[in-house]
């Protein structure tokens, strides 16, 4: 499969679920689609709570799956969400996908409105602290 089919699959996987986000305090859906190692395509949304920092953004849920559905590592990453800006993975998000990706691993961020920024994980996250550093 090519990167432009690859991402479109991506890119509906996301979609789809980003509207079931459950997003009443922000009212920013998120979708995030991860490609993993097993050929499988996974997705998760944002889950706010008003709580505020127990919630869950789109990213940890992909990810979430992706262990559930038996997926190991990401190998790319795909990330929706409203306007025209693209939506990158926050920080922390950000870290969560360093944790099971490479550096090389490419994330699309796209805002459906605008146009998609494709960067690698070592772009958006630049002298990050991975578990190579630990002895894994």
């Amino acid at each position: 499969m090519s990167n432009i089919e690859l991402d479109k699959a991506l890119f509906e996987a996301a979609e789809t679920v980003r509207v079931n986000a459950y997003a009443p305090y922000s009212n920013f859906q998120v979708g995030a689609a991860i490609l993993a190692d097993d050929g499988k395509i996974y997705a998760g949304c944002n889950v706010e709570n008003a709580a505020y920092p127990v919630g869950n953004c789109a990213e940890p849920s992909a990810i979430a799956a992706m262990l559930a559905g038996g997926g190991k590592r990401i190998k790319r990453v795909y990330v929706t969400g409203p306007g025209s800006t693209p939506v990158t993975p926050c920080g922390g998000c950000r870290q969560r996908i360093r944790e099971f990706a490479d550096l090389d691993v490419e994330i699309i961020s796209h805002a459906v409105n605008g146009a998609p920024l494709v960067q690698t994980l070592g772009q958006l996250l630049p002298h990050s602290f991975g578990p190579e550093f630990l002895g894994k």
